[in-house]
Protein backbone atom coordinates (compact mmCIF):
# COMPACT_ATOMS: atom_id res chain seq x y z
CA UNK A 1 0.00 0.00 0.00
CA UNK A 2 2.69 2.50 1.03
CA UNK A 3 4.79 1.59 -1.99
CA UNK A 4 1.96 2.58 -4.32
CA UNK A 5 1.53 5.91 -2.55
CA UNK A 6 5.26 6.65 -2.69
CA UNK A 7 5.38 5.66 -6.37
CA UNK A 8 2.39 7.89 -7.12
CA UNK A 9 4.02 10.86 -5.39
CA UNK A 10 7.25 10.32 -7.34
CA UNK A 11 5.29 10.30 -10.59
CA UNK A 12 3.49 13.47 -9.57
CA UNK A 13 6.83 15.16 -8.91
CA UNK A 14 8.10 14.15 -12.36
CA UNK A 15 4.94 15.42 -14.07
CA UNK A 16 4.98 18.73 -12.17
CA UNK A 17 8.50 19.37 -13.50
CA UNK A 18 7.14 19.01 -17.06
CA UNK A 19 4.54 21.74 -16.59
CA UNK A 20 5.18 25.01 -18.41
CA UNK A 21 3.94 27.68 -16.03
CA UNK A 22 2.70 31.00 -17.44
CA UNK A 23 4.82 34.09 -16.97
CA UNK A 24 3.67 37.00 -14.83
CA UNK A 25 2.97 38.99 -18.01
CA UNK A 26 0.76 36.20 -19.40
CA UNK A 27 -1.16 35.93 -16.14
CA UNK A 28 -1.80 39.68 -16.06
CA UNK A 29 -2.93 39.68 -19.70
CA UNK A 30 -5.26 36.72 -19.13
CA UNK A 31 -6.70 38.33 -16.01
CA UNK A 32 -7.34 41.57 -17.91
CA UNK A 33 -9.18 39.67 -20.65
CA UNK A 34 -11.34 37.87 -18.09
CA UNK A 35 -12.17 41.10 -16.23
CA UNK A 36 -12.97 43.01 -19.42
CA UNK A 37 -15.15 40.20 -20.73
CA UNK A 38 -16.97 40.00 -17.39
CA UNK A 39 -17.60 43.75 -17.37
CA UNK A 40 -18.88 43.75 -20.96
CA UNK A 41 -21.20 40.78 -20.48
CA UNK A 42 -22.55 42.02 -17.14
CA UNK A 43 -23.20 45.47 -18.63
CA UNK A 44 -25.02 43.93 -21.57
CA UNK A 45 -27.14 41.73 -19.32
CA UNK A 46 -27.89 44.69 -17.05
CA UNK A 47 -29.11 46.74 -20.01
CA UNK A 48 -31.25 43.87 -21.30
CA UNK A 49 -32.74 43.46 -17.82
CA UNK A 50 -33.48 47.18 -17.59
CA UNK A 51 -35.07 47.19 -21.04
CA UNK A 52 -37.23 44.16 -20.32
CA UNK A 53 -38.33 45.50 -16.94
CA UNK A 54 -39.39 48.78 -18.57
CA UNK A 55 -41.35 46.85 -21.20
CA UNK A 56 -43.11 44.86 -18.49
CA UNK A 57 -43.92 48.10 -16.59
CA UNK A 58 -45.54 49.52 -19.74
CA UNK A 59 -47.57 46.36 -20.34
CA UNK A 60 -48.70 45.96 -16.73
CA UNK A 61 -49.67 49.41 -15.39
Amino acid sequence: MWNKIVQFLREVKVEIKKVTWPTRKEIIASTAVVLLTTIIISSFLGLVDLLLSEIVKMLLP
